[in-house]
């Protein structure tokens, strides 16, 4: 048998205490819920925990990539380091990667709103992890030196093809 919930009923916007023939407050017309245990703390859930330290005006607009971890776990890591900062995020499969999804192999991108990308591009710098999109040294991020090769190797392939055209010409001419 569930247990009475209590003997009073509260509004929840305003706190102030009714008995249970009331429905919603006399002040801000909010429906009433039951009022439960007076000075009795609930602990919270991770989840709901974790709710809490979300900033509101970080959790505005379209998704972006703000870094890459190289397995889920240093997502994970990511992400906590975000969310002590008050920047929500989540976590996306690495677009490409052939390992199934139930596995925690295979880099992951971690995203955040919009409002919170120039915050969470600074929570990065300061912990040594390079945002997506940055250009550390002067080197070329991964999508562009895997752009760059593959060209180099059509050109290269291409001179290659030119050149055997060129012995064939002069072979047949002599």
């Amino acid at each position: 048998m569930p247990e009475p919930r209590s003997d009073s009923l509260a509004c929840p916007r305003c706190a102030l205490r009714y008995p249970l023939d009331e429905r919603f407050c006399a002040q801000c017309g909010m429906p009433l819920t039951y009022a439960g245990s007076v000075d009795a703390e609930q602990r919270a859930s991770p989840r709901q925990e974790r709710a809490r330290k979300i900033k509101p005006l970080y959790s505005r607009g379209e998704l972006r990539r703000v870094a890459i971890g190289r397995q889920q776990p240093e997502a994970e890591f990511i992400q906590m380091l975000l969310l002590e900062e008050g920047v929500p995020s989540t976590l996306r499969r690495t677009a490409g990667f052939d390992v199934p999804d139930m596995l925690a192999a295979g880099p992951r991108d971690v995203l955040v709103p919009e409002s919170g990308l120039e915050v969470a591009r600074e929570v990065l710098l300061e912990a040594d992890i390079v945002p997506a999109g940055a250009d550390p040294g002067g080197s070329l991020t991964g999508e562009r030196r895997s752009a760059a090769l593959l060209l180099l190797g059509i050109l290269l392939g291409a001179g290659v093809l030119g050149l055997l055209t060129t012995i064939v010409v002069i072979a047949q001419n002599s």
